[in-house]
């Protein structure tokens, strides 16, 4: 999974398309990542010690990460994310439209 928290993704196919966003939470396993501000979903909650106040709480939900592109900022589109042996013979991630990498 070349996705990792913290990167800026678009998103490609669904209610929420051509939204960009920060990625919070990755969960490798499901092939899912929480979006910021993409998948809302209303969850209520009854009050306890650490939420004095119950509700209705407003948060993002799981997508999948193949309806998702990551953005590079540079070029100003998504664009996929390829992984580049250096010449010390470490990887790491670049962008494919244009080789940069992208800071880990």
């Amino acid at each position: 999974m070349n996705i990792r928290k913290g990167d800026t993704v678009v998103v490609i196919r669904g209610e929420y398309k051509g939204r960009r966003g920060r990625v919070l939470r990755v969960f490798p396993a499901d092939k899912r990542l929480v979006v910021e501000g993409v998948n809302m979903m209303k969850r209520h909650t009854k009050p306890s010690s650490r939420r004095e106040q119950g509700g209705i709480v407003e948060r993002e939900a799981p997508i999948h990460m193949s309806n998702v592109k990551p953005w590079c900022e540079t070029e100003k589109q998504p664009s996929r994310i390829v992984m580049k042996r250096l010449a010390d013979g470490t990887r790491t991630r670049v962008f494919k439209i244009n080789g940069e990498a992208l800071n880990d």
